[in-house]
């Protein structure tokens, strides 16, 4: 399933990781929100967790067809993410968001924290307010 991708972190425009992966293997890049997650703070780069309530700003990226496949396996290298390995950060997940433009509802791939991550974030994590990368407090 070809799906676009939700980025809330170093993936978004302006961002250090935005170039590297995504210039010139997009099609469209438009902002929204995922809701039932939130933020926390990595080590240079945020964990979205699963939480009821919050939500999560970022760009929705519709990936150019012929960069699909490699775009897909590039990201899933970004995210340390092997389907299946319990050492993964994260999880690829298929969930729902709002495109900011015109509240449509779009499908879409996120990389959420793995469980093991999640558990340590809720424990003792920084929890971004707002849920914006962008907006935090350096």
């Amino acid at each position: 399933m070809r799906l676009p991708f939700f980025v809330y972190g170093t993936l978004r425009p302006g961002e250090p990781n935005h170039d590297l992966f995504l210039r010139g293997r997009t099609s469209a890049e438009e902002a929204g929100r995922l809701s039932g997650a939130v933020l926390y703070d990595g080590p240079g780069y945020p964990y979205a967790v699963e939480e009821p309530g919050g939500a999560v700003s970022g760009e929705l990226v519709t990936a150019r067809p012929e960069a699909y496949d490699e775009l897909l396996a590039a990201l899933d290298r970004l995210e340390e993410y092997v389907p299946g390995d319990p050492r993964s950060l994260y999880e690829r997940v298929e969930r729902e968001v709002v495109r900011d433009a015109d509240g449509a509802a779009v499908r879409a791939w996120v990389y959420v924290a793995a469980p093991a991550v999640a558990a340590r974030l809720r424990a003792r994590g920084k929890l971004i307010e707002g849920g914006d990368w962008r907006a935090r407090r350096r």
